[in-house]
């Protein structure tokens, strides 16, 4: 109905190894403050699953401070001396005060699977999208959305605590992705899919209803 360009993605957070492979880019070299990583960050992790299954450990995120937080997979305590939070602060990026209202897991996750939605055998905690704005209009039409500030990943436990959340995408985010300034993403709570796409179902028949009679009565002005 939304004609995606990327495919949803399935995220679960597991108390035990998943049965999917391992994630298996290299991890990288550490940095002085001993971060390292597959990844630049959680959120990339997201380009990965539009296509193929895998599961990661806590050590495949240890590159983004702000990552593992959100997940989950440490304390503020913990990432706080960090090279790249010490970053983000200093240049204003986000605040102290800000951060403390930064949604995290509440618990630690074992293992998190990342994986195309069609090829799920069980019910994710969450899904993500991809979207452009015309089909976030729609989304927002169709159920409450809860719009949320950087960073982006943060959509993620809020969706896992049964919220839809959205973010516009921070700019942290967006260069780590290669997200283009057209999108933006949303985060679905696995079990309410099927509410949202039913929702989904008449908002999108009017749109194209609406759009029908627009584009036939603006040939008056042609």
């Amino acid at each position: 109905m939304l004609g995606l360009e990327y495919a949803p993605v399935a995220i679960s957070f597991l108390a035990a190894p998943g049965p999917a492979p391992a994630f298996a880019e290299p991890m990288s070299e550490p940095t002085a403050d001993g971060r390292s990583g597959r990844v630049p960050a959680s959120c990339v992790f997201w380009a990965y699953g539009h296509d193929s299954t895998f599961t990661t450990v806590a050590a495949d995120h240890g590159n983004c401070s702000v990552g593992r937080f959100t997940h989950g997979l440490a304390s503020a305590e913990e990432i706080i001396d960090k090279s790249d939070v010490g970053t983000l602060l200093e240049v204003g990026w986000v605040t102290m005060e800000a951060f403390a209202g930064v949604a995290t897991l509440p618990t630690k996750p074992e293992s998190i699977e990342y994986g195309p939605l069609r090829e799920a055998t069980v019910t994710p905690d969450v899904i993500l999208l991809r979207v452009t704005p015309r089909q976030m209009m729609e989304i927002a039409d169709a159920v409450e959305v809860e719009f949320s500030g950087k960073p982006q990943c943060q959509i993620i436990p809020r969706a896992a605590a049964g919220t839809i959340a959205a973010s516009m995408g921070c700019a942290l985010s967006r260069e780590r992705i290669g997200m283009s300034d057209s999108e933006l993403t949303v985060a679905i709570p696995g079990g309410s899919v099927e509410a949202v796409v039913e929702s989904l179902r008449s908002v999108c028949e009017a749109d194209e209803a609406v759009v029908g009679y627009a584009a036939a009565d603006k040939k008056r002005f042609a």
